[in-house]
């Protein structure tokens, strides 16, 4: 099956535009879903430590005292003021989370949404957002493993019975359950086997970690594509979602064409969404704000 390329925007720094008054995310995504836009998504960090130095993809784009809004509660009040878009983590520290709370958190957002949410999931990188917590830092991957396991145990079952290292519980009922027949779980990481193996057993997506080239995204798409059919699942439903860098022009507006120009290698290369930001640089007001996805969605529109 071949999948319509779709357009993401990654909402996050508003605070940099719009200050204090964090109810901002939920008017960007109400625009969002009036522009034609497919997907929302948030980021996440419970907590931020100081070492943001050790940050493994480049230089960390906040300050350590940034605010991050906890996304899943964020994403409830978008799903009210929106009807259509798709409302994304990108990506969700899942083992900082409880599994059956989040089982049941996720659950009820797809309920609200009618069948909206895509879970994006991680590990993270902080070890000082892992102790403030009180999780282990140590066997986080396998922490994520049980966790999503345990969720699709309850959002299928009922009642529903799961053993693993860290979740375990027996003949329990986590109602409501999703919308969804499936909800869509993309993993955030660097491209490996290992990764693609947990992709093809619990997952849906990758969302690609580092600066990758149109080559490097495609030998990681067939990494997943490979496990998909070992796995014995269809190779072309795998999702892959890369971030598109905001160009500008020479008066310091968003060039909108220099922006969408590398969207066809990217599709080529077996990237399925195309994210984007809102960049306090280039965009003041909420007026900007429409004006430039707008924009965006028409010249998508026309590549794709």
């Amino acid at each position: 099956m071949t999948q319509r390329p779709q357009l993401a925007v990654l909402v996050s720094g508003l605070h940099a535009l719009f200050g204090p008054d964090l109810r901002s995310f939920v008017e960007v995504a109400r625009i969002a879903d009036e522009a034609g836009v497919d997907q929302v998504v948030l980021p996440d960090h419970v907590v931020m430590g100081a070492r943001t130095d050790r940050y493994p993809y480049g230089t960390f784009p906040y300050d350590a005292d940034a605010p991050w809004i906890e996304p899943l509660t964020t994403l409830a009040a978008m799903a009210s003021a929106t009807t259509r878009v798709r409302l994304g983590t990108g990506i969700l520290i899942a083992p900082l989370r409880p599994a059956v709370l989040l089982a049941k958190t996720i659950a009820t957002l797809d309920v609200l949404s009618g069948g909206r949410v895509d879970l994006g999931v991680g590990v993270g990188w902080q070890r000082e957002e892992y102790e403030a917590l009180g999780v282990p830092f140590a066997g986080r991957w396998q922490r994520l493993d049980d966790t999503l396991g345990a969720c699709r145990a309850l959002w299928q079952d009922a009642p529903a019975s799961f053993s693993s290292p860290t979740v375990a519980f027996e003949s329990i009922w986590c109602a409501p359950r999703p919308v969804q027949a499936r909800v869509p779980v993309w993993f955030g990481a660097k491209a490996s086997e290992a990764l693609a193996g947990r992709i093809a057993a619990v997952g849906d997506g990758w969302y690609p970690l580092g600066n990758l080239s149109p080559d490097e995204l495609r030998d990681g798409g067939e990494l997943m594509r490979d496990a998909f059919r070992a796995a014995g699942r269809d190779a072309a439903e795998l999702g892959v979602r890369w971030q598109l860098a905001v160009r500008q022009d020479g008066s310091g507006r968003v060039d909108v064409a220099r922006t969408m120009e590398p969207v066809p290698a990217l599709v080529d290369a077996g990237v399925t969404v195309l994210s984007t930001g809102i960049n306090p640089r280039i965009v003041q007001t909420m007026d900007d704000v429409r004006a430039y996805l707008d924009a965006l969605v028409a010249a998508f529109a026309a590549l794709t």
